[in-house]
């Protein structure tokens, strides 16, 4: 299970826990771009602090694929205004 289900499955099963609003927290920063205090983290249980490493690591994986996919769009639509 990838790191961001098993996270909106944390938060989903009990959104009033401090994993899940900590982890609630890291995704809406991460989302936001503003800062998230990394002690924070340190809060965790060693479980939740490796899961909140891992939603770092695919969001870090997902930004690049987004942008890669922004590139793709506008070389294609330069494309097409070329062939014009």
């Amino acid at each position: 299970m990838n790191a961001i289900k098993e996270a909106r499955e944390i938060i989903t099963s009990n959104p009033n826990s401090e994993e899940s609003l900590t982890l609630a927290r890291l995704v809406l920063a991460l989302e936001s771009e503003t800062d998230f205090p990394l002690s924070n983290l340190y809060a965790l249980n060693l479980d939740s602090f490796g899961l909140a490493i891992e939603i770092l690591k695919e969001w870090r994986l997902d930004r690049y694929y987004a942008r890669k996919g922004k590139l793709l769009d506008v070389s294609y639509q330069a494309h097409v205004l070329a062939a014009h």
